[in-house]
């Protein structure tokens, strides 16, 4: 791509008025991998400006998810309350040069309209009843203290901009009110300050859902207005769940702590994020982030909704953790373990990640170390009921097969995975079954399940002791 490197600065603006959601997630990895191909600045703005619902703990959350994801920005965050000043100076500014006026409408003039337009059945639109006072006229108002918000004037002609992902968008500006940007509180809205921060951080492209495409055209004008740079902007297509409907809590986990507790990994998360809008026809889905910032293209981020498929992220996870180390996974998991009290401080590193490398090429979340690595460390609880009716039918001959097997690994010395499978291939043979015949059994002994890592390999970590002892557990159970 041909980007000047040193103009590319972008941002993420979370509100913190919840949960960092995957949608936004989806948003700062795009703006992030746009501006490390180009050596540019990914910045963070918190835009804190609804004080009823912003948080500190939810600012301290965006940024710790962020940081947990590898997404951190390259300075200091931004914290759009802070700037309140220079948006409120954007609007004098705005007043001085006659781009904007004092509109002292009360809410029941503005009602009345509403209730007016809607028995004519004609959109409403702002009847700029204000827009021509004379100074005389704002002077009474003001001096009897009647309130008012400030409107920007907007100008006649058509708006143009090329949208990154949109392409070409026109808007005639007649379709535009006349709207407000200082609340009768004294207030800034979104619109004004969102324009006055992008400016000042000189941030050169503003990367968003498309749930804010109809607010560019309002902010382009604004931009114009002040006289300031107007940034490229690109829209991202929303994301949908598999009902057609935006993703919301009601589907299942939706904000990046909740995916965090399901077991993902950074890297899982992120790679199913990139592929909601941008790689849905890749020939390799899974990426790595590094590989993401030399693959990721902004032009070919298309305009349909993404929808969103949990199973698919499931999988794409399976497939970082197979790839992982498994010293590299063994962070991750070793809470998850100590938390169900089945490791002490003696539990050696290299048994941990001896276990791991087992268990990790059918593992698809992290919780699943400890659904399907619990056999490692205590006898199973219970035997997967559709592996017992496959495979132990017989229970005459299976008792006696079992117990040919347990005499048969009482006297193995070397209990290894050579061995182990020697001694159960010969007491096939001699038996005149098939090898499957006793290693289905095995499995379900000391694993509880039907289907597991190499049989032969649990077995030499298990050891001769548990291995006979599950055996004869499974031998004396009402299977």
């Amino acid at each position: 791509m041909n980007k000047n490197t040193q103009e590319i600065r972008v941002r993420f603006a979370p509100s913190p008025t919840g949960h960092l959601h995957i949608g936004g997630v989806r948003t700062a990895l795009f703006n992030y991998l746009y501006a490390r191909q180009a050596n540019g600045v990914f910045c963070l703005r918190i835009e804190d400006t609804d004080k009823e619902r912003s948080t500190e703990a939810n600012t301290k959350e965006i940024i710790s998810a962020l940081n947990w994801l590898g997404l951190s920005p390259d300075e200091t965050p931004v914290i759009q309350s802070q700037h309140a000043k220079a948006h409120l100076q954007a609007a004098e500014q705005l007043l001085e040069n006659d781009k904007a006026y004092r509109c002292f409408c009360s809410k029941e003039e503005l009602e009345a309209d509403k209730t007016q337009s809607e028995a004519e059945k004609r959109p409403y639109r702002y009847s700029g009843r204000c827009s021509d006072l004379s100074q005389e006229e704002i002077d009474a108002k003001m001096n009897a203290g009647i309130p008012y918000t400030v409107r920007f004037r907007v100008p006649q002609g058509i708006t143009r901009f090329k949208d990154l992902v949109y392409k070409d968008i026109a808007v005639n500006n007649a379709e535009i009110d006349d709207f407000i940007i200082i609340r009768s509180d004294g207030s800034p809205v979104y619109q004004l300050s969102v324009v006055v921060d992008d400016a000042n951080m000189s941030i050169s492209h503003v990367i968003r859902g498309e749930d804010h495409l109809s607010n560019t055209t309002k902010q382009i004008l604004l931009y114009l207005a002040l006289g300031k740079k107007v940034p490229r902007f690109g829209h991202l297509p929303l994301i949908l769940a598999s009902d057609g409907k935006r993703l919301s809590k009601r589907h299942g986990a939706s904000s990046v702590d909740e995916f965090k507790e399901m077991g993902f990994l950074p890297e899982g998360l992120l790679n199913g994020l990139a592929l909601l809008g941008w790689g849905d026809n890749v020939t390799k889905p899974i990426f790595s982030l590094d590989e993401l910032i030399r693959r990721f293209d902004l032009n070919k981020v298309n305009k349909k909704a993404a929808i969103f498929d949990l199973e698919k992220l499931g999988w794409i996870n399976g497939q970082h953790l197979s790839r992982m180390d498994a010293k590299d996974i063994w962070p991750f998991v070793k809470p998850l373990w100590e938390k169900q009290g089945w490791i002490s401080e003696s539990f050696s590193d290299d048994r941990a990640i001896i276990y791991i490398a087992l268990l990790k090429s059918r593992i698809r979340l992290l919780q699943e170390f400890i659904s399907f690595g619990a056999y490692l460390f205590k006898d199973p609880e219970s035997y997967d009921p559709i592996a017992l009716k496959k495979h132990l039918k017989d229970r005459a001959d299976l008792e006696a097969n079992i117990k040919a097997l347990i005499d048969s690994f009482s006297v193995c010395e070397i209990f290894d995975v050579e061995n182990t499978e020697k001694c159960l291939r010969k007491t096939a043979e001699t038996l005149d079954i098939k090898a499957a015949a006793l290693i289905h059994p095995l499995r379900i002994a000391i694993t509880g399940f039907g289907v597991s890592p190499g049989v032969f390999e649990i077995c030499e970590i298990l050891g001769k002791e548990t291995v006979l002892r599950r055996l004869n557990t499974l031998v004396n159970s009402k299977f």
